[in-house]
């Protein structure tokens, strides 16, 4: 029943994909359906043109007026058939643009309090590498499906009218295909199933072992780090293969179906024009020029069904891949407040105060918080024991989660999705792990080419005692330390990051265990460089287990046990 419920969703996913761009893919489609049937007027030329020679008569129209017709029709395709690629390529960099776009979006609002099911390197696979599979279902498999549809019974139709018995045998071969594509369908979108999950895991293993490259070096586990991704790269390779090997199996049958059939109708029409069968055809004997013009449509009756075969995979593959959406967006990811867009600051005092503040965790587990009031320019310390609630409180009060209940209140209004981004705009974030953009030092503390001011930065570097930090570095400010902030420690990385709060204009900064895991000299420079902060005036607010920091701050509020 939950694959079922999956696979009905993974279609559910894909028909909304398509959904803005459905006209205009369907008459791409369409499009080159009517360029597929434009072969059967140039078949008839070439059939009459060929039985008139047989017969040694003039035939009708001559040959210049039929040539110029036959690659009058030809140019004709050609331009319709790059007409329709066309469409379908450009429906479908729409469509995956968009998708991944919406993708971004949400994850981008995706609240950090609640962690996903779904790691960053999953998504970004999803969201780079996997989506693009989805454009071969636009541009191949949605056309063969159109002309499926329509060439097939046009040339049936065509047949039966010349000879009963060429019909019958299209009629017999033709749906072997689709039968056998359906039975080989279900295999081959299980095996695509399979090859997504190892692909997305192998993302997912790579970057947690980058982001524990050091620990892993000092535990001496490289070794078995190394056998981890060979024995992951080893069951990519067995999904890979086992998908190609369904794609060849069916290709190879459904390419001897064909055959089959194309040869029948070639022996019916061989024998039935040396006279040898005299039955087949309606009220008289076959022609020379029926029997041509059904060879000429017997190939093109099966080439619809071949294109279709051999796009199956494609389809396969894009309800692999919506499926994987479907099932991430049905994660009840829970969003930050606000649109996450970029404008100007909130006005009014920095003053928070919240009331009958309440979070439930996904768990189920509530926590209650005290109400709390701070004042523009106050430092608090908020203390308690580990999962109290510390840097859910943090998160709460920066709007990066909903409360479940109560109300916060920052600079006189209520905090919500219409303020939280100007809200935010007025505040710095020194968390536990500090993230760096893959720009230099000097762009990670600047955050704005506007808005340089290199003596302005030199005093906070200095007020952050990270001098030597920047001095210690291979190009300075303009080393480039990469997402992870490579080249410096986790108290580095914090004190840059105080840095970067004194040089920016934020008068409130939320500081999650800044002193956590450092040695006390580290500490000391980290605490030295949060208490200036509160020096110049900005509201500031830490949560901590350090009581030396703490005691040092205007006010410490405890945690109580969580309900």
């Amino acid at each position: 029943m939950d694959e079922r419920a999956s696979k009905a969703r993974a279609a559910a996913r894909l028909d909304g994909m398509l959904a803005p761009d459905r006209r205009r893919l369907s008459a791409a489609s369409w499009l080159t359906a009517l360029t597929s049937l434009l072969w059967i007027p140039q078949a008839a030329l070439v059939a009459g043109q060929l039985a008139a020679l047989i017969a040694d008569e003039d035939p009708f129209p001559g040959p210049l007026v039929a040539s110029v017709a036959f690659f009058a029709i030809g140019i004709l395709r050609a331009v319709l058939s790059s007409i329709a690629g066309g469409m379908a390529f450009a429906v479908a960099d729409t469509t995956l643009s968009r998708e991944r776009a919406k993708m971004l979006k949400e994850q981008a609002r995706r609240s950090p309090v609640v962690a996903g099911r779904n790691s960053s390197a999953e998504i970004a696979s999803l969201a780079a590498d996997k989506l693009d599979l989805v454009a071969p279902y636009l541009t191949r498999y949605a056309p063969a499906m159109a002309r499926t549809r329509v060439v097939p019974l046009a040339i049936l139709a065509i047949s039966f009218a010349v000879s009963w018995i060429v019909g019958v045998i299209l009629l017999v071969a033709g749906p072997l295909i689709p039968v056998f594509m359906a039975l080989v369908g279900m295999a081959a979108r299980d095996a695509s199933e399979r090859q997504m999950q190892e692909i997305g895991g192998m993302n997912a293993l790579l970057l947690e072992r980058i982001q524990a490259l050091t620990d892993l070096r000092l535990l001496d586990a490289v070794g078995r780090t190394v056998d981890d991704f060979e024995a992951a790269a080893d069951r990519l390779r067995r999904q890979t293969m086992e998908v190609l090997r369904i794609a060849f199996l069916s290709s190879t049958v459904l390419e001897l179906f064909a055959a089959i059939g194309v040869a029948l109708v070639a022996v019916y029409v061989g024998f039935a024009l040396i006279g040898e069968l005299r039955f087949g055809a309606w009220a008289t004997p076959l022609t020379a020029g029926e029997g041509i013009f059904l060879l000429l449509l017997a190939p093109d009756f099966f080439q619809p069904l071949r294109d279709l075969a051999a796009a199956w995979h494609d389809k396969a593959s894009a309800l692999a891949v919506a499926g994987e959406i479907a099932e991430m967006e049905c994660g009840h990811e829970m969003p930050m407040l606000g649109a996450g867009a970029s404008t100007a600051p909130l006005s009014g005092s920095a003053r928070i105060v919240t009331r009958d503040l309440l979070w439930t965790t996904p768990g189920g587990r509530k926590i209650h918080f005290p109400d709390i009031r701070v004042e523009a320019g106050e430092s608090l310390a908020i203390t308690g024991r580990s999962g109290s609630g510390k840097t859910t409180l943090l998160a709460l009060l920066a709007g990066l989660a909903p409360a479940t209940d109560g109300k916060i209140e920052v600079a006189g209004v209520h905090l919500d999705d219409e303020i939280a981004d100007a809200w935010r705009a007025r505040l710095g974030w020194i968390g536990q792990a500090p993230h760096f953009f893959n720009e230099s030092l000097r762009a990670n503390l600047l955050l704005s080419a506007q808005d340089r001011d290199d003596a302005r930065l030199s005093q906070a570097i200095a007020k952050a005692s990270a001098e030597g930090i920047v001095a210690a570095l291979p190009r300075g400010l303009d080393t480039q330390l990469g997402e992870t902030g490579h080249g410096v420690s986790g108290g580095e990385a914090r004190r840059l990051m105080i840095a970067r709060a004194l040089y920016s204009d934020a008068d409130v900064v939320l500081a999650d265990e800044p002193t956590a895991d450092l040695d006390e000299a580290t500490a000391k420079a980290v605490t030295e460089g949060l208490l200036a902060l509160a020096s110049r005036g900005t509201t500031l607010i830490v949560a901590t287990h350090d009581m030396e920091l703490a005691g040092r701050l205007d006010r410490i509020v405890e945690l109580e046990n969580a309900e």
